[in-house]
């Protein structure tokens, strides 16, 4: 399912590079350009399925390399058909409702200023790769909790999301966002799984975050995401139990005497998207949900404040049935793509930001790292949340 979704967003994407081809040139350039293009696409497209069989023989350098560059050169290609297409739209508006121009044979069927639309494109692309993709975001939320005690009332929790160590996230940014957030003294650290994604590299970064355990008064708690799963859950998982990280698989530990924080595996039968339209599978999804809260509730006092840590989105709603005051959630990447602070691809349920079910709070964090190297209206962020007493 995975793949037929990359496959039919790649085809849109060469869909819409032609037909802005089409209308920004004319002629015999038209057709060289159509070629081109053509080429490039498909040489890209083969060697990106070619690397990602011998990825673990790559330099992450080679890798964040091409990566930058074929992220650039789709987008560009993307971008552009999708304002030739507004601006022919513009102009078919403007020439129906205004008079119409006497025929010229000067006059071509190419859009006046054809260069712009290509030129802003690679503009906006390589600002995505270049710039927003490292520009992390501080956001900060109060959270209102019923009969919260007086010792929890401004206790603050930082959490990041989907790291994705590997090509496109070195372990020296990752050094340099663990200490930003150390300064800004927050009671506790949750990570929100998906941070180890390199079986080369996943040791050196489990070492790296357990170096920081002793800056947060409460410690650094963890809980796996579905690419934990992809890149050794068993060797991670060993690492762990070396360090002081709190890591969480359907279980809670209890912080202070009022307050506990739990955490849930990935499930198996997680949908590569929303859930919805599965039959059978979204049954035994929701049935995972259920169960790994369930696990993780055991033991906790019913008059305890509990924070939920998942990677999947739809956990949220599970902390919400069983009254969790907070749960804080990833995977989405906050579909990576944004305007206005809304994703421009909602493909999940919960997909990015803040949700409310009555008292009970919901997160999901856009994330640090990327499925591929580019963000636009869609930073990576770090969010603090302070626990308040509802009056």
């Amino acid at each position: 399912m995975f793949l037929l979704y990359v496959f039919g967003f790649l085809a849109l994407i060469i869909a819409l590079s032609l037909i802005g081809v089409s209308f920004l040139l004319d002629g015999q350039i038209k057709r060289r350009i159509y070629k081109i293009i053509l080429f490039i696409d498909v040489a890209i497209i083969v060697l990106m399925f070619v690397g990602f069989a011998i990825r673990a023989n790559l330099p992450n350098e080679l890798v964040d390399a091409f990566g930058s560059f074929s992220a650039v050169f789709f987008l560009t290609q993307f971008s552009c058909g999708v304002l030739t297409i507004i601006a022919v739209a513009v102009r078919a508006v403007h020439r129906k409702f205004h008079k119409a121009t006497p025929f010229s044979p000067e006059r071509r069927r190419v859009l006046s200023y054809g260069m712009i639309y290509p030129l802003m494109s690679l503009a906006i692309s390589l600002y995505g790769n270049r710039i927003e993709r490292f520009d992390v975001t501080d956001r900060f939320f109060d959270i209102p909790v019923k009969k919260l005690p007086p010792e929890l009332d401004g206790f603050t929790i930082a959490q990041i999301s989907d790291v994705h160590i590997g090509p496109y996230f070195s372990l020296e940014r990752l050094e340099l966002v663990l200490k930003k957030i150390a300064a800004a003294k927050p009671d506790l650290l949750a990570i929100t799984g998906d941070i180890f994604d390199n079986v080369a590299m996943n040791p050196s970064a489990i070492k790296l975050v357990d170096s920081f355990t002793d800056k947060f008064k409460f410690g650094i708690w963890y809980c796996h995401g579905n690419h934990e799963h992809h890149r050794g859950i068993s060797a991670i998982e060993t690492e762990l139990t070396r360090t002081k990280i709190h890591w969480l698989v359907n279980r809670s530990e209890k912080v202070t005497a009022n307050l506990y924080m739990l955490g849930v595996d990935y499930p198996s039968s997680s949908p590569v998207m929303s859930s919805g339209g599965r039959g059978e599978m979204d049954k035994v999804f929701e049935n995972q949900k259920r169960e790994f809260v369930t696990k993780a509730l055991e033991g906790v006092p019913y008059d305890s404040v509990c924070v939920l840590l998942a990677h999947h989105p739809e956990f949220i709603d599970d902390g919400a049935e069983k009254n969790i005051p907070l749960t804080l959630t990833g995977h989405t990447h906050g579909g990576q793509f944004g305007l206005l602070g809304y994703s421009l691809l909602p493909l999940f349920k919960y997909t990015r930001g803040m949700f409310v079910h009555e008292d009970c709070f919901g997160y999901v964090n856009t994330g640090l790292g990327s499925w591929f190297p580019c963000r636009i209206g869609c930073p990576p962020e770090i969010v603090y949340f302070t626990l308040r007493k509802k009056v």
